[in-house]
Formats: C-alpha cells, structure tokens, sequence
C-alpha cells in the first residue's frame, strides 16, 4: 500500500469545527461517498477529543491494489480515514488483527472509529516512509533486522485462536490459476495447448505439495517494503494486512527478501533467510531442519508467489486500470525464471517459459529484459 498525497487532491472543508457544509474542488469523482465519509469523520472528532487545524480536510492518499480509498486529516495528531467498501473489504478482519498484532508488540495502526456497514474507519497515521524509499546497500541489513525481529513475533502468534482462512491447497491453486487465466491469454495473448496445461498443472501441484510440508504460522500475505512504514525512533509500521491467512511459515518471508519492488544479490538473500529459520527455530517456531531443507522451502514458496503476482499484475492493468504495476512484471519474471531454472523438477516450466512466454512478452511496451530487472 502507498500512502502519498495524490495531484489534484480532493479537498472536503467545512465551516466550524464540526459542522457540515461540504465544498469539493473540481475533478473530484464519486462526491456523494466523500461528502459521506467526511460527515462521519466530522461526527466521530469530537468524542475522540481531536481537534482540526482550521477547516476539516481529507486529502486522497494513493492507494494500493485494492479497493480502498485513503484520506490524510489535518488534525493533531493526523489521522487517515479509510472509505473500503464492504462488497469487496474485510474491515472487520483488518481491525481484529490491528488489535492482535498491537497487543503482540507490532506497530499496527491503532483504529479509532469504524462504521462496518459503510465500510469507513478512522485510523493511526503512520506517515509516508516507506520501506522502500529507505532501503540501500548500507542501509538494508539493519532495517530488515528490525522487521525481520517483527515477522518473528507475528509468526509466534497463536494461531489456533484465529478465524482465518488457511493457505491450504485449494487457495494456493486459485492464486497460482491467475497465472494461467491472465497473465498467459490475456495479457501475452497465448492460447494453453493441453501438453501445457499438464505442465502447468504438474508444476502448480508440486509448488503446493511443498508448501504443505511447511510449519504454519500467521501469514500477513503482503509482507513487503510497500507496507512497511518507517518513522524516526518508532517500531516499523505494519499495514495492509486484512487478507491474513494461517500457511506456510516461509511465505512472509520470501515476500520481503524477494521483494517485487526491489532486488538483492542471491548470497545476501539466502543469508538473511537462513538467519531467519535460525531464529524460527531457536523460539520453538520450527522442528531444526538442513540448510537445503528450508532454502527449498523458501524457493518455492517464493515461486508460488511469484507465479501468483504474474497473474495479479497482469489483472490490475487489464480489469482495474492499474498500470503501474507493469513496470514490475521483469523483476517478478526474473525471480521465477532464476528459481525455477534451479530445481530439474522445475526445469520444464522455466524452460517453456522462455520459450514460448519471453518471446511474447518481449512484443509488449513493458518488457524490458528480464536477465538485468532489479540490477
């Protein structure tokens, strides 16, 4: 998730502290769901004991993939209110688990209102650092220490507690298929043969049975440096996080260290990991295993993922409109052809990937080579 002030921001004022006229500068859309929003978060200030700083005003904030709309107030202390329709948002599931991941010691945003049949919530500011913009070659080993020591106390939580989905093989298997619904005949524009639909399916069937021998733990399911929020002397923030799921211990994991925003020399990839399943191990997270051991693990989960993100990419420009994201589609492509070049029981789909999938991605204005994406 990105939480930037947008142009042409959408400013909602009203006269007084807490009455409701509502004026909306030009080229806003969807006015009656703002003014809307802006009404409740007028209602909800003065029993929270917050004040504005002159007029209220909520200001869009880029979004994420979703669904979800982000204001920042000017009020002291600043706060964000969130418009996520109930249709396609589990509001509910992200305050529960906002609550659970506070009381265990991570910096998730603390949520001060919430109006469950509209769908809106008042919520902490963790301001506009992310992870991302702060990550350097001297800079990275410290701040992932301090997310990593984060992961490790979210994976301690019990799970047995938690009404979650699993990330069983079913829900594997219906990501993975937005690989071969979007990404290859939408996108690339390729008809599947059978011969590769049986080596797509015998892939994804390996990819799940590996993941099913994991340890399961709480899985955030978006654990990147685009929802890692950094602040001065403050806990790394923790966003994004209503599509939680109990699975695999490593998927967090892999998420970060093979970041799609971001790329890191393979040595230093497989040394942070292996630190981390030291440490899974040492608080009883896991039974010890070998060195080979996880880092398959750890491979193909970040596989799985990667073939997933193929999909979703390729599905936000084409249904959403969300372009953006098509930038990232080498680095992802790069991942998943180093991975499963890799393993010989992979070989066949990195192999038919390049053959036949490269020549047809290269056709696209997006393509840039795979081989140099994140150097």
């Amino acid at each position: 998730m990105v939480w930037r002030t947008k142009g042409n921001a959408l400013m909602l004022a009203v006269k007084g502290r807490f009455r409701d006229h509502v004026a909306f500068c030009a080229g806003t859309t969807n006015l009656q769901a703002n003014a809307a929003l802006h009404h409740w978060v007028n209602e909800q200030l003065p029993s929270l004991n917050i004040s504005c700083c002159g007029p209220l005003t909520l200001t869009p904030l880029a979004g994420d993939a979703g669904f979800r709309n982000y204001y920042r107030l000017n009020t002291e202390p600043s706060l964000i209110a969130v418009d996520a329709p109930p249709t396609t948002e589990k509001n509910e599931v992200f305050v529960s688990l906002a609550s659970l991941l506070r009381e265990h010691g991570v910096h998730a945003p603390s949520v001060l209102a919430t109006d469950y049949d509209r769908g809106f919530l008042l919520q902490e500011d963790l301001g506009d650092q992310q992870l991302l913009g702060l990550l350097n070659t001297d800079s990275v080993d410290a701040l992932y220490g301090e997310v990593l020591t984060d992961l490790l106390r979210i994976q301690q939580i019990n799970t047995k507690t938690l009404d979650l989905p699993h990330y069983d093989q079913p829900l594997l298997r219906q990501e993975m298929d937005l690989f071969s619904d979007w990404f290859v005949p939408q996108l690339l524009g390729h008809t599947l043969t059978e011969p590769e639909i049986a080596l797509i399916e015998h892939t994804f069937a390996q990819l799940e049975a590996l993941a099913a021998e994991q340890p399961k733990v709480l899985v955030h399911r978006d654990f990147h440096s685009r929802n890692l929020m950094i602040r001065d002397g403050l806990a790394p923030g923790i966003v994004d996080f209503q599509d939680g799921v109990v699975g695999p211990l490593t998927y967090d994991l892999v998420s970060l260290l093979r970041d799609c925003y971001i790329r890191w020399p393979q040595e230093r990839v497989e040394r942070w990991a292996l630190a981390y399943g030291n440490m899974a191990v040492e608080v009883g997270l896991m039974r010890p295993v070998t060195r080979e051991t996880f880092l398959r693990w750890f491979d193909w989960m970040g596989l799985q993922r990667h073939i997933k993100v193929l999909g979703i990419f390729s599905r936000l420009h084409l249904r959403d409109g969300k372009d953006g994201y098509l930038q990232d589609l080498p680095l992802v492509l790069r991942y998943t052809l180093e991975i499963a070049s890799s393993y010989s029981e992979l070989l066949p789909f990195a192999d038919w990937i390049k053959t036949t999938l490269v020549p047809l991605a290269k056709q696209q204005d997006w393509y840039r080579d795979y081989r140099s994406a994140g150097n």
